[in-house]
């Protein structure tokens, strides 16, 4: 099976504390303060799949303030638009290998049913994947390039079935029938061996090859650990994984198919979270997640030595892929203060094109900030690493509010990838730490396990003593602090506002988990091969832990909450139900507390159209300057108490 390398959108990370010259200028300088809605006028792009004659990139772009499928020359030009979506974003999959038709991919208005679809050459788009209900995923392309791969859960909305499409007239059978709730991780260009894995924990699980010919299925990993797929070599002998069998991080390993040889490949002192060979197999790429931030090696696959990448200077490579016949590599390159740009490299003349300029001509990118990493110790000794956004213009003559930052999860991480909406913030004269607490991913297995079953409790003092660290900044307001988080990070807010009420002064939750027990059994269905994992880390709602996740969830002890609160929630979110938002903000209500509720009808978990971003970020910084700030400006006229629905309908 041929799959295209996708990488992560990580910017370079920046760890000197010491104010440079750039810095020192900023400060001496009036710095420009820029509205949401030109924060919003920069463009992401993501993809970048070359057409067959390498002339092409099929990408998607924001542009038009939804997800939409372009082009755009291999050497540069302009992008032209292939769908023009105004209510469902449509992302780019793949060209198809020997035409011009594009795969593309589209759920149901934030609904994370995803199906599959074909433009085709005279410029119709088909659903080849219709099955109401079920969810789609493409897996890749055959290696006679006659045929695609793709994972679903029509047959079991609990399992994905690994199915096999013809590209001629889209019939497709089942090749393999999942009935034991195996996650699907590759398999060899011959079809015969699979590699599945079934997940332990949040942490470890377990790896294994089915052999189609003799229907053995081998278990890859000697102990318990976390183990994960990555790759097959072209000639169908090795098999690559990563794991962290015995180690914090985990590292590459290759296993002979016909041996059961194991070998370590590549091993660093952060985790490699991913690697794939290039189509012909000449190349491996290989992520490492250093410390917070993307680092890439693109290796010779035969002597397993990193080849000469081009140098962006302050920037960081964040992502790449290549084109079938390896002559071509696309990159993106950006940084904590920079959108991710889209370049091409010829690997043959060595020459680069930039592609697009995402940020708005009306920003100056001097006037933005780069991320610091810093690390505080928390309550108990355990070392905390943060991402911290000083704004220019703070000093300890000119002292600025802070917001502390969570991410979701649990077991995410905050990296360093450009937001609109921190660098919003930022802009605007508040300080950003965005805390990694312990539970977060990629500090190492030990670290990741410490919240297990303690969430709400042990995380949440790692975000107090965050704020307690940004209180000792000679440049930090300490009597205006609050917290900030989405998912996860949204539920921390809310346990911080309930069981810590005079720690923070505001709370801005998005999309938080406010009832474990009803969000841990209304789990959707295709999350079932991950959802003992869930109970194991969070507690079984229909055991004994429900006692504990009733005393967790802040839902049930809203009348301990005394600081202003935001909620903002999509009506479609899958994950996070709507119900959650409605019962949190009435339920603090009745404290007669200063709350405001923001409602996307055409929202699912996440805001992804532009004009609701604008939207949900203008009305975080009101709130923020009126109750943090305490400057005295009315909300559009509304009151504090009254609850604002923003609501837009499909168009």
């Amino acid at each position: 099976m041929r799959t295209k390398i996708l990488g992560l959108c990580i910017a370079v990370l920046m760890v000197s504390c010491k104010k440079d010259t750039k810095e020192q200028a900023n400060a001496e300088r009036e710095i420009q303060q820029y509205t949401i809605d030109q924060f919003m006028d920069n463009e992401a792009v993501g993809g970048g799949s070359f057409s067959a004659d390498n002339s092409n990139l099929l990408v998607s772009s924001n542009r038009s303030g939804i997800y939409n499928v372009y082009t755009i020359p291999a050497e540069g030009g302009d992008m032209t638009p292939i769908t023009k979506s105004d209510s469902t974003s449509i992302v780019a999959q793949s060209y198809f290998p020997n035409d011009n038709r594009m795969l593309l991919s589209a759920d149901g208005n934030g609904d994370e049913i995803d199906h599959l679809f074909v433009r085709e050459l005279d410029g119709m788009i088909k659903d080849i994947t219709p099955d109401k209900g079920a969810k789609s995923n493409f897996y890749g392309w055959s290696e006679d390039d006659k045929s695609l791969y793709y994972g679903s859960n029509k047959r079991d909305p609990r399992y994905f079935d690994v199915y096999k499409m013809s590209i001629d007239d889209y019939t497709s059978e089942m090749i393999y029938q999942n009935n034991d709730g195996l996650d699907f991780g590759g398999m060899t260009s011959d079809e015969r061996y699979f590699a599945l894995s079934k997940n332990l924990n949040t942490n470890d699980s377990d790896l294994f090859l089915y052999d189609v010919k003799t229907k053995d299925m081998t278990k890859v990993n000697d102990s318990q650990s976390g183990n994960s797929a990555q790759d097959f070599s072209k000639d169908n002998t090795t098999f690559y994984y990563t794991t962290d069998n015995g180690n914090e991080f985990s590292y590459l390993m290759s296993y002979d198919l016909a041996t059961k040889e194991k070998k370590k490949v590549v091993e660093k002192s952060w985790d490699i979270m991913g690697s794939g060979f290039t189509s012909e197999g000449n190349y491996m790429v290989v992520y490492v997640n250093e410390d917070g931030k993307n680092a890439i090696e693109v290796l010779n696959a035969k002597t397993m030595t990193p080849i000469d990448l081009p140098d962006f200077k302050g920037k960081s490579i964040t992502s790449v892929g290549f084109s079938d016949d390896e002559k071509w590599m696309r990159m993106y390159v950006g940084g904590s203060n920079s959108p991710s740009d889209l370049y091409t490299y010829n690997l043959e003349t060595k020459e680069q094109h930039k592609l697009t300029d995402v940020l708005n001509d009306e920003i100056n990118a001097d006037d933005l900030v780069t991320a610091k990493v810093i690390r505080f110790k928390s309550f108990d000794g355990v070392e905390i690493p943060a991402i911290y956004y000083l704004p220019h213009q703070a000093s300890a003559e000119n002292k600025v509010p802070a917001m502390v930052w969570v991410h979701g999860g649990p077991g995410g991480q905050t990296r360093q990838g450009f937001s609109s909406l921190i660098q919003y913030m930022v802009n605007h004269g508040y300080a950003v730490l965005a805390v990694n607490n312990r539970g977060s991913s990629g500090y190492g297995k030990t670290f990741y396990q410490m919240d297990d079953l303690n969430h709400g409790e042990k995380d949440l003092q790692d975000c107090v003593e965050g704020k307690n660290w940004l209180a000792t900044q000679a440049e930090i307001d300490g009597d205006k602090i609050g917290i900030i988080g989405g998912s996860y990070g949204g539920y921390m807010t809310m346990a911080a506002l309930t069981y810590t009420p005079e720690e923070f002064d505001v709370g801005v939750n998005l999309f938080g988990v406010t009832n474990w027990i009803r969000t841990l059994k209304s789990i959707p269905p295709y999350w079932e091969s991950f959802r003992e994992s869930l109970y194991l880390e969070l507690g079984d709602p229909f055991s004994a832990d429900s006692v504990r996740l009733k005393r967790i969830s802040p839902l049930f002890h809203t009348d301990k909450v005394t600081k202003p609160l935001i909620v903002l929630q999509g009506a479609q979110d899958p994950r996070v139900l709507q119900v959650e938002s409605d019962e949190i903000v009435a339920g603090v209500r009745k404290n007669n507390v200063p709350v405001e509720y923001v409602l996307f009808e055409d929202e699912g978990h996440g805001f992804v159209k532009k004009e609701n971003q604008i939207e949900a970020y203008s009305r975080i910084l009101k709130f923020l300057d009126k109750h943090l700030k305490k400057e005295n400006m009315p909300i559009d006229g509304e009151t504090e108490s009254k609850e604002i629905e923003v609501e837009y309908e499909d168009q």
